[in-house]
């Protein structure tokens, strides 16, 4: 009889079985199995492992799309009512308890936090109890701390009090037994590992995508000032302020692959060509943006620089008249496909209209491009999420400056100003505005400037605004989504109210 290693979705668990043989006699190497005694004993294990934390971080890629479609800046679109049925529920308010996309983001966290604990239950003593030291150990671990408070947020922004554990890795057994923790317990270690990652981290990587100090105290700020916890918040994003970063001067190279980790990047998600996958089995899991493909425009044809796509996140005309004349974010941000042709005749442009709950608008800042993808083209795309960007940073440390224990709105101003002045080109937009006019125009700045990247649905739940935006929004329900079924059947969890 063997050891047998089953990796079942979070869970990695050894089985064991009887057989005549003494079991204190056999070593499992000696049927050329592999066992946690084979893993971690060389810098270069520990540095292999560190990359594997950073894969289910690329999963996450659905979590973007839904955090416009939730929200009133853009519709889930398809091919028909019950295409991505799973989207068409955020977009309807008809969420259930066995919603696909749900599921997965439940699942690609926790298997992103089962991978950080694994590193740091052997930290100190690998496996087989020996130790492996080696320069930068330390600055290693700051990235799987940032990567498990990552992962956690997004559960917690999801789901609201979720299971917590972060001392070693959850097997079957486990999770049997796992309850729920209260947010504010979720919301303390993440603000753990954070800290404990702002201490150790470099403030540059010689690797792109790789997380330095800035990125995890632009994370901890902003998640601080989901905790309304302002003071700190302005506190902390002031180091990335004064840090390297700078607005890009044209908005829209920002999106362009030449743009990708560039001068305005705090934090980007990696996504890469170079290895082709194929497996439509588990689209969104292969290392390139499976999110890219759902937004292109249906059988495009012509000399645009645009590859055809499904029709899915169509951005609404609500958010296309959300931007003022002059606002040279719009553009980049929504593109009007028949406007678009109109103005290109050389290009001969011919396109088969979105044939469900079409807008005739178009997520121009993930748009699928030609010459982007390889393999399986629909899975492969490049495109890398921009998911903390400078401006970003500027209009958290505005807002945390203006609703700060002891606002300091001319600061607040100075931030939200230098967005401004970029979306414009001039001064003349400039807000002078104070107090509570000040905190609602930072808000409807956020809307502009991040638009479909996949933070108005949960900006507009913690600002309390989702109930009079969103239509469908029921309060005190929709502030969360379901926990998926089976982990509510597994564990015995308490569903989220109203589900």
């Amino acid at each position: 009889m063997k050891n047998i290693l089953t990796i079942t979705g979070i869970f990695s668990v050894i089985i064991l079985t009887s057989s005549c043989k003494k079991w204190i006699d056999y070593k499992p190497s000696d049927s050329y199995n592999v066992t946690d005694l084979d893993y971690l004993k060389s810098e270069s294990d520990y540095r292999t492992m560190a990359v594997s934390t950073y894969s289910p971080i690329q999963w996450l890629n659905q979590a973007v799309p839904i955090g416009d479609i939730a929200s009133d800046n853009s519709v889930s679109g398809g091919e028909s009512a019950s295409d991505v049925l799973g989207l068409q529920q955020m977009d309807d308010y008809t969420m259930t308890t066995t919603n696909d996309y749900l599921t997965e983001i439940w699942s690609a966290s926790y298997e992103g936090i089962n991978r950080v604990n694994y590193m740091t239950q052997f930290k100190d003593k690998n496996p087989s109890g020996g130790t492996v030291d080696f320069p930068g150990k330390d600055a290693l671990y700051g990235e799987t701390y940032f990567l498990r408070a990552y992962y956690y947020f997004t559960l917690v922004k999801f789901f609201g009090d979720v299971p917590l554990f972060a001392d070693k890795r959850l097997t079957l057994t486990d999770s049997r037994t796992l309850k729920r923790s209260p947010k504010a317990d979720v919301y303390k270690q993440i603000e753990l590992d954070l800290n404990n990652a702002i201490a150790v981290l470099p403030t540059t990587q010689s690797q792109p995508g790789r997380i330095t100090k800035y990125a995890a105290q632009a994370l901890l700020g902003k998640v601080l000032l989901y905790e309304n916890k302002f003071t700190e918040a302005a506190a902390m994003l002031e180091n990335v302020v004064n840090g390297p970063f700078t607005l890009v001067a044209d908005f829209g190279e920002i999106f362009l692959q030449s743009g990708e980790n560039g001068i305005e990047s705090v934090f980007e998600i990696q996504y890469s060509n170079l290895s082709p996958y194929y497996n439509w089995g588990a689209a969104t899991r292969g290392q390139g943006n499976y999110a890219v493909q759902q937004c292109g425009i249906r059988g495009i044809n012509g000399g645009s620089p645009y590859a055809s796509g499904w029709s899915t996140n169509l951005p609404t005309q609500n958010l296309a008249n959300a931007y003022a004349a002059g606002d040279q974010r719009k553009d980049v941000t929504v593109l009007d496909i028949e406007a678009y042709k109109n103005a290109h005749p050389d290009f001969k442009i011919t396109y088969q209209v979105a044939p469900y709950k079409n807008t005739g608008l178009y997520n121009q800042k993930y748009l699928p491009r030609k010459g982007e993808t390889s393999g399986q083209l629909e899975i492969n795309y490049l495109n890398n999420y921009r998911t903390i960007r400078f401006a970003d940073v500027l209009l958290m440390a505005a807002e945390a400056n203006n609703r700060a224990t002891t606002p300091n709105d001319a600061k607040a101003q100075t931030y939200l100003n230098k967005v401004r002045r970029r979306a414009f080109k001039d001064n003349a937009h400039d807000i002078t505005l104070t107090g509570a006019a000040l905190t609602t125009a930072i808000w409807q700045e956020r809307r502009l400037e991040l638009a479909m990247e996949g933070d108005r649905f949960f900006d507009l739940v913690r600002t309390g605004k989702a109930a009079t935006t969103i239509t469908g929004f029921v309060a005190g329900k929709n502030e969360l989504f379901p926990l998926p079924q089976r982990e509510v059947e597994i564990s015995s969890l308490t569903q989220n109210p109203g589900y």
